[in-house]
């Protein structure tokens, strides 16, 4: 931890890749406690590939750099030991986990963070159907196991709901606002929010659109283009993006010699 209650994620000359291609030319970005960063870019610029090197996926080769979390080397950690150090991934397409209940995921995960709740599972349920009606899920679904027979906008509020249980430091947010209406997008995007302000939390949000940082109000915008970050400003910026695209970016980033387009994000 950088000072008391402050937590500091940085990712230094990032370079990653997936199958034998380079993906991350070398991502630059520090997020700290009460900020929200927000990463816009075209498809296949890296976003994804990004939040699932930081998480610890399988599959994804590090070819250089380095990413800490509170002065911890994030990189030589498993991913349940990025989680326990206060690291969150609210994924694109969150994964069906069956005869896992929420409930049971959540308890486990408290304790693994040192942060067991004194009455058990039936302390982690009653906070989960509080969470529950923030983000406007049907308290019904916590008893079903994790992310089964959810639709895409019930999973997506059952992440944020897992978020706001869990208080991690720092959440990358891949795309939270894919396969969700309008009225789901506000309530998720809300408690995200609320929770910056609640408990200082860190926010890296990956998005396509500015719907989503109309309500997160980002401290910066940062656009990743052909793997690596080619400019950062604030809001305005992302308005700046909704009517002009991304082309200018590309082909300045192509002109200065930027490696060859990675995966599709």
């Amino acid at each position: 931890m950088t000072t008391a209650g402050v937590h500091e994620l940085v990712i230094a000359a990032l370079r990653a890749g997936a199958g034998g291609r380079e993906v991350l030319t070398g991502v630059d970005l520090r997020v700290r406690s009460g900020e929200v960063h927000a990463v816009m870019g075209p498809n296949g610029s890296g976003k994804s590939t990004l939040a699932h090197v930081l998480m610890g996926k399988p599959g994804y080769q590090v070819l250089g750099g380095s990413v800490t979390l509170d002065g911890e080397d994030v990189l030589a950690l498993p991913p349940w030991r990025r989680a326990r150090l206060g690291l969150f991934l609210a994924p694109q397409y969150p994964t069906e986990v069956p005869g896992v209940r929420l409930d049971r995921a959540l308890a486990e995960a408290l304790a693994g963070r040192g942060r067991a709740l004194g009455d058990g599972d039936a302390a982690v349920a009653v906070l989960a159907a509080a969470e529950a009606v923030r983000v406007g899920l049907e308290p019904r679904l916590l008893d079903r196991p994790l992310n089964m027979d959810l639709s895409g906008g019930e999973r997506k509020r059952s992440e944020t709901l897992q978020l706001a249980v869990l208080r991690p430091s720092i959440a990358v947010l891949d795309e939270l606002d894919s396969g969700i209406d309008v009225d789901g997008l506000r309530d998720v995007a809300r408690r995200v929010r609320e929770a910056v302000d609640e408990w200082g939390l860190g926010v890296l949000a990956i998005t396509h659109y500015r719907r989503l940082l109309t309500v997160l109000q980002p401290d910066a915008v940062h656009v990743l283009v052909q793997g690596r970050i080619v400019a950062s400003g604030g809001p305005e910026l992302a308005a700046e993006l909704e009517r002009t695209g991304y082309a200018a970016f590309e082909a300045a980033a192509t002109a200065q010699g930027a490696a060859p387009e990675g995966e599709r994000s």
